[in-house]
Order: structure tokens, then C-alpha cells, then sequence
């Protein structure tokens, strides 16, 4: 797989400062001091934008969005914790959280989280090597009131003592959540493995030790740095902005200038680090690691400088396309013919302004890490190889095409995707590209890829293993996370084997691409499905049924075509569950090949499986998808397991079981309550006792079995005529066996969840070994989803999200992960409160009931007015638009795998919603969720920790003696049989059953 170059979501890439090309536009008295009105954008893209550059310098874009849902702004200061003070490893990061509590103007520690709440908004914040970037969104008629607050945190935040102790134990709380978390213990490696003179080797996040422990011993007052720190380096000049609404350019602009100029420009420079992290006399070595799940992979990583200057010709882009295809001809191609890998990565990494990397991640099977050496050599092959063929044109010409092609025709993002993606670029790219830079590639520049290619050579390499394998190797110790690992140098004969490597005759560059789409053009027939909200059915056989729906919103040369392959099979034990499961992965395995072409030219295609069966996606350009699919069910229906392929996907089966263990504690508790509440679940236990067993033979059986006993339910919607649709579910159908036999209309119906009886409250409590925090899960059933039920149970969960965040999270900081919600399930609902903590669950769960009570007195006392602010925030986001076709398409396919058939349920439900009164929703909660209520549905699951420094076993309520004691869940089969099943919901339309009908 190729690195993207445009990765802008990933916290780690931040972009460097480079001053605005002057653009079109005039300087202007009003604070402005440059106008930007070139932009380059997509002729898809309805939106508008301009570019300004404040008095204070700090860089802003506007864009302007008439049919917007949602509003949104993204700040970015150009400074993250590569810039911690030494003796304050975590500043940058705790000073991140310590804005979002109180301003000199906004003193009320929750004051930004309350209006956006009360406004259909959200808001987060991330801290990188050399980035902090802050973002909310809110509904666009409250989009002023947002940013005023906003802008305070950059021009007075408070810092307030009671604040500063209290968000401390968020920091750390955050710190230990990742303790357990290989990705951030092999980052961390990563780091402190460099020269410890380079900033680099710092750790960021901060823990109670570095930002309170160590610093009071050494008589520091953090509060005081936190104040340094930010009048340092909170300054305008070293900031962009980017703010969307509904209003014109020009009222943004005045907004902006108005709340923004207050921004002080304290002229500082944002730090760059031109010199590596990894000097020479830190290359050629090798690591080895002992992670806590049970991973195995490879990474070769070679220093090189910083290349984001070159984004007008990516020399990056050029040799990650290739080191990291999955063609015939490539590296992936010869690892897994020899058994020693199933995926790789390959592409360039921004460790911070200054320097990258450039490396191949390569997971390893149980073969591969017997062979780290041969890896390692053959992709020194694959460098020769193109050394030697040099830079070819054809290639980065179709990439170019490719990515315009992208640019061109790419979807809509929502608003604080778009600001969030953006906030970093306008750091390190002029304005004018700023939409485009990842994507328009203009300069032909073979000399910039040779010199990339020069330094992937052995004297630059750095190689690390990991896996379990190595526990008895690994002597040294990672301070912060304490990862078990060890660094030696690579010895002078392996490099020399390296240094002389001959050329491979496996591998060649790629074919050109077959999938590029030739067809872009729109439909223009007219089809009654355009108008309509939802799908029609346009082929209806007992063995498979299509919908099928014309898009007239999106108006882009895609489609989207999702099939389930729903069979009885598939989940009938735990056997046939693990068959399906290793079934997908060979499925995946053999398509990658052929398929990765397809991905490169924008299809998206997936391949899963669910309780009922297989599922296949594809989404992208329309014009060669019907390949794909039929080469997808070609594969499915004429399946034969490779038996050496077969052990390789059935080991890594079994260890993606095995490794749930590690998840976090939260994981776990959303897993156990979906064994207490599901009808039919197999454990993991179960699964893998039965996984040993199964066979490449009783795989092939299986296949052969499910293929003939199926019923396929298809969606196509898009840039599609009926006559296509028709045709591409006609290939499918064509292609099933013909001794294929229609499921009953019974064997067709959904799985049911279990009925909690009035009044009872059940416990289910697990052990979690791997992480020091525990989590309790609170769930509060309200029975059978149905429109009212559904709209006043979400007003609930919108009323109480703030609140409960603001009073178990902010104020009595039992932990990081604090999460209220509504929990839907097979077509049941209720509300679900999770806490992920170093307290006892019990304790945890009186907090919970604590707030619970306060909850009736925070309604009841909720004025008319804040009820109406929640009840039309909740409409506006229920009536939001999806922005992309996909999302649609999604929503119609739920209504769908649902057997709901309710493809309007937006207006229908907010028209429910809109006659919802205070006194209902305060009904709504004294029954099913107040604690004194006589028919309160309740089942709570603990995860305790019993790993050393964890909550324990024993906790000793020091509450009042509880007039109710729960009843424990011992035995899973017991619970169930002891119960109802709830009805499913009733469809919303009257759609024929699927499947044969008998008649007696």
C-alpha cells in the first residue's frame, strides 16, 4: 500500500510556515493587511474562498458556504511539543487542554463545551511534534457566538489554579490509556532511541510525574510555565485560521477581523530542525521490540530531509506509488509468493519542520520473521531495480492524472473535516495552492527522484523487528512506556551483502493502469428513482433482490454498489463464524493483486463479513466497476483454499482474537454487554477453541455449501441507468451455481435482543489483565425502537451529553474516557453511560447514579427556552445533508439490512420530534432512567483491572446501604434463557418479504 502524500488528518504531519504569494486583492486599513481571491479550486467545487493576511499576520482562509448544515473553524499554532521546556516533558499538550477551560471574558470552565452542545455543535484539540491545532463546529446561525469564545483562548485564557490541578489528572489519565497501546509505545521507541541532544527524543504527552511530581520536587510552578509558555508562544504571527459559514466572504471576513485582531504578534519564529534526529553514527542499527499484543512487523526507515517544498513534483509520491504497490512485479508480490508477509506500507513520514523519513513497514508471518534479513534484501533488490531503470516519466504522468482526476471529481468534505484538513496546510504551502498542493502536480522533476533514491542505501538504514519472539532478547527498557527492546548495530557483512545486491528478475515496474475510468460523463436518461428519497426495487427473484436508486444530488461520475451474500451458515456456530471469517481473508488475499489497480484509480472496494454473511462494497468512478464486482464474485463462487496461504490467514486469524485481550477496557465492556444483550453471540472463547480445528478441506466444503445456499440483496445508487444496474445484478446472478437452492422467508429474519424485565438490575462483571484502568458501561433499556421513542431518547442523550462530560470528566476527573450516548441494537435502544478509569467500577457506577440524580433536578430546571435550543439543535443535526454519496448510500442500505424501509426517517422522526414538549422528555426519563424509578431497565458491566497498579477485585461501597442489590450474570446461557426477546420494530413500509414463501 502507498502512503498518501496528501495525509493531512494524521496529528504527526504538521506543515511549515512559508509566506503568502502575494495574490489578487489590495491592502486595506481595515486590519487586513493582503487579500487572497486566486485560489485554485476544483470546477466541482461550489464553494468560495479568499485568503487574508491580518494586521497581526496571522493567516486566515474564509470559505463560504450557502447550503452548509454546520459551521466551522480550525486554529493552528505552529509550535507543539518538540518545544517543551526540558524539565516539562507534556506542556505544549497540557496547555492544549487547559484553553478549553475559561477566558478572562468567558471565565465558566464549561462555557465553550455548553453553547456548542446547545447548538448541535463539538468540539477537539490535538497536540504534535510542532503543531496544536484546536477545532469545533456549530450550527451556522450561532457560528459569531462560537468563534467569540474561540478566540479568547488566544488572547486570555485563565489558567486557573482549582483548574490546572484537576485537568492535570486528564493529561495523565490520557498518558495511561496509551501505556498498554503498542502504536504509541513503538512511537515512543521511535523517539527515544534518537540523539537525545535532538528534540525529537522527547516524550509529549506529559504525565503527573513530569508536570507535577517532578516539577514541585524541583520547586517549579507549572502554572507559571503554562502562562510562559503561552504568552511565548501564542502569537498571531506564527497562527492560520480557517473558518466556514453560510455568510459571504465579506461578512466572514469582518467576523474574523473583528474577534481575531486581538491576537497578539509577538513576532517569535516557529522552530525548525533542519538537522536529523538520526545523525550517521545512529544509522545501520537494528531493533529489536516486545510488544504486548501478539504483532510481528518489520520496519526499514531511512533519514531524509524534509520534501514537502517539492509538492509541485513529489519525488516522495513517485517511490512510494511503486515501493509500495501490490501489483505483479512489486515487493509485496515476491513476499508473499516466498510466505513471509501479507501487507506492506511503504511512503514518506514528516517527523517534524526539517526532516522525514522514508521507510517499508512490512507485517511478518510466523515465516517472515525467520527471514528479516532476506526482507530486507529484497527490497534492496527492488531500490536497485529502480535505479536502474531510472525515472520514468509514464509513471508519474499517470499519478498526476490520477490525483487531478481525484482533485477534480473529489467529494464534498463536511465542514470540520475540511477546516481541521486545511489548518495545517496554510502553514507550509502558499495560499493560491492550498486546495490543491497534494493534488496538482505540475513539475517533471527525474532529479529530485534520483536524489531520493541515493540515500535508501544500507549506510542510512535502520531496521526494527517486532514480536513476541524476541521477550528473551530485549534488555533494555523504554523509560516512559516501559517497552522491553534492544538496539544493536547492524554487522559490516550483512551490510555488504545489502551494499552488493544483484538485480531481482521478479521484480519490473507496474503495467498501466486498466482501471483509469474512461467514461465521466453523467447520465442524462431520466428515471423515475432521481426524485424519489428512496430506492426502488427493480429485481425481485428468490434468489436475489436489487434496489436501485439514480443519484440527482451529488452529480459526480460515481456510484455506489454494496451486495450482502446472506446466508444461515455463516454464523450457525462458532465453526462456520471462524470459516467465514478466514474465508474473507483468502477472499482479500487472492482479489490484491488484480484489485490494487483499481483502488489507485479511485474504487474503493471492500470485502467483510458480518453475522449474516459475506458483504461486498465497491464505491468510486462507475465506469469499470462491473469488472470488479464480477471478478470479486468469481473468486467468491469458485473458491479453492491455498493451503499454505490458508495457514498463514488462519494464524492471523487466531491472534486478531487472541489480541482483543489488549483492547481497552471500554472495548471490552461494549463486548460484554453485547453478549449479555444479543440473542444469539459466540464468545471469543468459544471462537477460538473452535478455530483450532478448522481445515483448508472443510474451508473448501463450506464455500461450496454457502454459494449454493444464499440470498443476495443488492443496493445501486449513483451515476447509474437502470439498464446498467439491471445488467450488473444479472452477471452476479449469472454467475451463482446453478444448483443454487433460495433460503425460507424465515431463515431470512434478523436476530433479536434480550428484554431486561421492569425493574431489575443486572450486573456482569470481567477481569482485564493488560491495562492498569478499569470502565464501567451503565446501559438504561427503553425498549423497541419507534419514531417517538427513538427522537425523545436522542433529546435525552443530547440534553445530558455536556453535563455529564463536564461533571465526571472536568470536575471530578475520574478519567479520560467519559461517553453518553444512545446504544441501538437489534432494533432495540437505550442509553448508555461509559467511565474508563483507575477507580473501582462500583465506585465508578455510584458516580454515575450521582449524577444521575442531578440529571431529574438539571431538567426540571431547565428553562423553556434552553429545552427549545436542545430540541432544535438536535432537528438541525438530524436534518443534516450527507455530504458525499456514500454516506447516503449508507443510510438508504441500513434502512435496508435493517428491514426498516424507512428512507425518510429525518423529516419523519424531526416531525415527531418538533411536538416533543419538556414535560414528556421529563417523563421519558423518570421512567426509564431515573433512579428512583420502579421500571428502570439496567444492566451494568464492570471490567475491573488486575494488572499491577490496577483497581482490584474488592471494592467496599462507602454510600449508604443501596435499597436495591444487583443480580449478577454468571452464566450468559442461564441469563438468556431466563428471558424475553424483544419484537422487532415494525417496518415503516410495506415491503414484500424476501426469501420462499411456503403455503400449506
Amino acid at each position: 500500500m502507498t502512503v498518501p502524500q496528501c495525509a493531512p488528518r494524521s496529528p504527526n504531519r504538521g506543515q511549515s510556515p512559508t509566506e503568502a504569494r502575494s495574490g489578487v486583492g489590495s491592502d486595506s486599513p481595515t486590519g487586513v493587511i493582503k487579500k487572497y481571491d486566486d485560489i485554485i479550486k476544483s470546477p466541482e467545487d461550489k464553494r468560495e474562498y479568499r485568503g487574508l493576511k491580518l494586521a497581526n499576520r496571522l493567516k486566515v482562509l474564509l470559505v463560504s458556504d450557502p447550503t452548509t448544515d454546520k459551521s466551522a473553524a480550525a486554529l493552528d499554532v505552529n509550535v507543539g511539543y518538540l518545544s517543551d521546556p526540558d524539565e516539562l516533558p507534556g506542556l505544549a499538550h497540557f496547555c492544549e487542554h487547559m484553553l478549553f477551560l475559561g477566558t478572562e471574558k468567558y471565565p465558566e470552565e464549561n462555557e465553550y463545551n455548553k453553547f456548542l452542545s446547545a447548538h448541535g455543535g463539538s468540539s477537539n484539540a490535538s497536540t504534535s511534534s510542532d503543531h496544536t491545532t484546536y477545532f469545533f463546529d456549530v450550527l451556522p446561525q450561532h457560528l459569531a457566538g462560537a468563534l467569540d469564545i474561540f478566540a479568547q483562548f488566544f488572547i486570555a485564557p485563565l489558567f486557573t489554579e482549582s483548574a490546572t490541578s484537576r485537568e492535570l489528572s486528564a493529561v495523565n489519565s490520557e498518558h495511561e490509556k496509551n501505556v498498554s497501546s503498542d502504536t504509541w509505545r513503538l512511537d515512543q521507541l521511535n523517539k527515544s532511541t534518537a540523539d537525545p541532544k535532538h528534540p525529537f527524543h522527547k516524550f509529549g504527552t506529559g504525565n503527573r510525574d513530569t508536570l507535577e511530581a517532578i516539577p514541585k520536587e524541583k520547586g517549579i510552578d507549572v502554572r507559571k510555565e503554562l502562562l510562559k509558555f503561552h504568552d511565548k508562544w501564542y502569537s498571531a504571527n506564527v497562527m492560520t485560521l480557517i473558518v466556514m459559514g453560510k455568510e459571504s466572504l465579506d461578512e466572514l471576513e469582518d467576523m474574523v477581523v473583528k474577534l481575531f485582531s486581538a491576537v497578539e504578534d509577538r513576532s517569535v519564529t516557529a522552530p525548525t530542525w533542519p538537522e536529523h534526529p538520526f545523525p550517521p553514527h545512529l544509522r545501520r542499527k537494528r531493533a529489536y521490540c516486545y510488544p504486548v499484543k501478539d504483532l510481528r512487523s518489520l520496519s526499514i526507515d531511512f533519514p531524509i530531509p524534509d520534501t514537502r517544498k517539492h509538492y509541485k513534483s513529489g519525488p516522495g509520491h513517485y517511490l512510494s506509488h511503486l515501493l509500495g504497490h501490490e501489483g505483479p512485479g512489486s515487493l509485496l508480490s515476491a513476499l508473499k509468493t516466498r510466505g513471509w508477509c501479507n501487507s506492506l506500507v511503504g511512503g514518506t513520514r514528516i517527523g517534524a519542520r526539517g526532516f522525514a523519513f522514508f521507510g517499508v513497514q512490512v507485517d511478518l508471518t510466523e515465516a517472515g520473521v525467520e527471514h528479516i534479513d532476506q526482507i530486507v534484501e529484497l527490497v534492496f533488490q527492488y531500490i536497485a531495480m529502480l535505479k536502474t531503470q531510472g525515472a520514468q516519466r509514464w509513471v508519474w504522468e499517470e499519478q498526476r492524472d490520477l490525483m487531478a482526476l481525484e482533485f477534480r471529481f473529489r467529494d464534498v468534505q463536511d465542514a470540520r473535516a475540511a477546516v481541521v484538513a486545511h489548518a495545517h496546510l496554510l502553514q507550509e504551502f502558499p495560499m493560491r495552492d492550498i486546495l490543491s498542493a497534494y493534488y496538482l502536480m505540475t513539475d517533471w522533476r527525474p532529479d529530485l527522484i534520483d536524489e531520493l533514491l541515493a540515500l535508501l542505501t544500507p549506510d542510512n538504514v535502520r531496521v526494527g523487528v517486532v514480536a513476541k519472539c524476541f521477550e528473551k532478547k530485549c534488555t533494555q527498557t523504554e523509560p516512559w512506556y516501559g517497552t522491553k527492546y534492544v538496539q544493536e548495530d547492524i554487522d559490516e557483512a550483512t551490510l555488504n551483502k545489502w551494499k552488493s545486491v544483484t538485480l531481482n528478475n521478479e521484480f519490473h515496474l507496474p503495467l498501466p493502469n486498466e482501471f483509469i475510468p474512461a467514461r465521466l460523463d453523467l447520465e442524462k436518461s431520466s428515471d423515475p428513482t432521481a426524485d424519489a428519497i428512496g430506492p426502488a426495487i427493480i429485481k425481485d427473484t428468490p434468489l436475489m433482490r436489487l434496489w436501485y436508486k439514480r443519484d440527482n444530488e451529488f452529480l459526480l461520475p460515481k456510484a455506489f454498489v454494496t451486495l450482502d451474500l446472506v446466508s444461515p451458515l455463516a454464523y450457525s456456530d462458532p465453526a462456520s463464524c471462524n470459516l467465514t471469517s478466514v474465508w474473507v481473508l483468502l477472499l482479500r488475499d487472492s482479489l490484491q493483486q488484480f484489485a490494487y489497480a483499481a483502488e489507485l484509480a479511485g474504487l474503493r472496494w471492500s470485502l467483510g463479513n458480518a453475522k449474516y454473511g459475506l458483504s461486498i462494497t465497491i464505491d468510486g468512478y462507475d465506469d469499470k466497476q462491473h469488472v470488479l464486482l464480477e471478478k470479486i464474485i468469481d473468486h467468491i463462487v469458485n473458491f479453492k483454499a491455498n493451503p499454505k496461504r490458508f495457514e498463514i490467514m488462519k494464524e492471523s486469524h487466531i491472534r486478531a482474537i487472541k489480541n482483543f485481550e489488549a483492547e481497552q477496557p471500554y472495548q471490552h465492556a461494549v463486548y460484554q454487554q453485547a453478549l449479555c444483550l444479543s440473542d444469539v453471540v459466540w464468545t471469543r472463547c468459544q471462537l477460538l477453541q473452535a478455530a483450532e480445528t478448522i481445515t483448508p478441506e472443510r474451508l473448501n466444503e463450506f464455500a461450496h455449501q454457502l454459494v449454493r445456499k444464499l440470498h443476495v440483496e443488492a443496493l445501486m445508487f449513483g451515476n447509474l441507468s437502470r439498464e446498467r444496474a439491471l445488467a450488473a445484478a444479472q452477471a452476479v446472478e449469472d454467475k451463482l451455481p446453478k444448483d443454487a437452492t433460495p433460503l425460507l422467508a424465515q431463515q431470512l429474519l434478523l436476530y433479536r435482543e434480550v428484554e431486561i424485565e421492569k425493574g431489575a438490575w443486572f450486573v456482569r462483571e470481567t477481569a482485564n489483565g493488560v491495562h492498569r484502568s478499569s470502565c464501567a458501561s451503565l446501559y438504561y433499556a427503553c425498549g423497541v425502537r419507534r419514531a417517538r421513542a427513538n427522537v425523545t431518547l436522542e433529546l435525552l442523550a443530547h440534553a445530558l451529553s455536556e453535563p455529564c462530560f463536564h461533571v465526571l470528566r472536568t470536575q471530578e476527573q475520574l478519567g479520560y474516557i467519559v461517553f453518553s450516548g444512545v446504544r441501538r441494537s437489534n432494533g432495540a435502544q437505550g442509553l448508555r453511560i461509559i467511565v474508563q478509569s483507575d477507580r473501582h467500577p462500583a465506585y465508578l457506577e455510584e458516580r454515575i447514579e450521582k449524577f444521575i440524580e442531578g440529571a431529574k433536578e438539571y431538567l426540571e430546571n431547565m428553562t423553556e427556552e434552553d429545552f427549545l435550543k436542545h430540541r432544535a439543535a438536535l432537528a438541525a443535526e438530524r436534518l443534516e445533508r450527507p455530504k458525499r454519496l456514500a454516506i447516503k448510500a449508507s443510510q438508504l442500505w441500513s434502512e435496508i439490512t435493517a428491514q426498516m424501509y424507512n428512507f425518510d426517517r429525518p423529516r419523519v422522526e424531526v416531525e415527531e420530534l418538533n411536538t416533543v414538549s419538556k414535560a414528556e422528555l421529563l417523563e421519558f426519563f423518570k421512567k426509564h432512567i431515573a433512579t428512583d424509578s420502579t421500571q428502570r431497565q439496567k444492566l451494568s458491566i464492570y471490567v475491573v483491572s488486575t494488572a499491577e497498579g490496577g483497581a482490584g477485585q474488592d471494592y467496599e461501597s462507602t454510600g449508604s446501604e443501596k435499597e436495591q442489590e444487583p443480580v449478577k450474570i454468571q452464566d450468559l446461557v442461564e441469563f438468556k434463557s431466563r428471558r424475553r426477546l424483544l419484537p422487532h420494530p415494525v417496518p415503516f413500509a410495506s415491503v414484500p418479504r424476501k426469501g420462499t414463501h411456503c403455503k400449506l
